[in-house]
């Protein structure tokens, strides 16, 4: 499995850590969208760059890191076929791979500590969707991004 990665300025040494705990823990390749610069550096661009390499297939799912995980998922779900959500806690992480298949995690450099980053990240590598009666609403934020086109 490839992760996209990406990140602003303020998570630079998130990024580094997320990218080795899961390279190490799953054997996944993690392919970076982001900065490794502290210079001030604009979230959009990293949360739709990964965005558009989870919707065309260069990655399998997209991990986006910000102070707040906030506007760079904001950033991400503007792209046609993302479910980008943020989470502050591990709970969440799974139940959106559960029943939204969320293909996108979002979270922030200054809200949540490395550990709990790093349990929200094996939440939601981990969680499985579901399907079933999940599909439908799904297939209703699809008919909302066509609608949108």
């Amino acid at each position: 499995m490839k992760i996209g990665i990406g990140n602003d300025h303020v998570a630079v040494e998130y990024k580094k850590q997320i990218t080795a705990y899961i390279e190490e823990k799953y054997g996944y390749e993690v392919v970076n969208f982001g900065t490794d610069s502290s210079e001030r550096f604009d979230y959009p661009i990293s949360g739709e760059a990964v965005a558009n390499a989870v919707v065309s297939g260069e990655v399998d799912k997209g991990i986006v890191i910000c102070g707040t995980g906030v506007g760079i998922s904001l950033a991400a779900n503007k792209v046609n076929g993302i479910r980008c959500v943020t989470c502050s806690e591990p709970y969440s992480a799974r139940l959106s791979r559960e029943h939204n298949n969320t293909n996108m995690l979002a979270f922030g450099a200054r809200v949540v500590g490395l550990e709990l980053a790093k349990m929200i990240v094996d939440a939601w590598l981990t969680g499985e969707y579901e399907g079933g009666r999940h599909q439908a609403r799904i297939d209703m934020l699809k008919d909302i991004e066509e609608r949108q086109k």
